[in-house]
């Protein structure tokens, strides 16, 4: 005996998916007659039809993704507006300096190309410098 369409009617009428409602084998004759929405919702509660429980699938929990060297984003550093900055307030100290006759021609050149060579991080380390080479500044 083929029941599709009562099947189809009733999940219609109890609000379900054709594939939770299940017909009670002893009382399909009755669940055949049903003809109106309210055959079907008697049928309902008196037991001739069920609705099955939601199967429905575990819930995947999601993987947590660990701050390890290779995810870790840091800002872009602008390393040749850097060294330009750097290197024209070191040279413009230096050729003030050399203007001041503090230092000699010789070590002016040798400084301008340690400065050109990266040599120092800021004004401060290279005053140091310039101390070590024996400059009273």
């Amino acid at each position: 005996m083929k029941l599709e369409n009562k099947k189809k009617f009733a999940a219609n009428v109890l609000g379900v998916g054709r594939g939770r409602i299940i017909f009670n084998k002893s009382r399909l004759s009755e669940v055949k007659e049903a003809m109106t929405r309210q055959d079907i919702k008697d049928l309902f509660s008196s037991g001739a039809i069920s609705i099955a429980e939601i199967k429905g699938r575990r819930k995947v929990e999601k993987r947590v993704t660990r701050r390890r060297a290779g995810s870790i984003r840091q800002p872009a550093i602008n390393k040749k507006g850097v060294y330009v900055i750097t290197t024209r307030k070191l040279r413009a100290y230096v050729a003030e300096l050399r203007k001041s006759e503090k230092i000699t021609k010789e070590q002016f050149f040798k400084l301008r190309n340690e400065i050109r060579a990266s040599a120092f991080k800021d004004k401060a380390h290279f005053k140091e410098r310039i101390r070590l080479m024996g400059v009273k500044i």
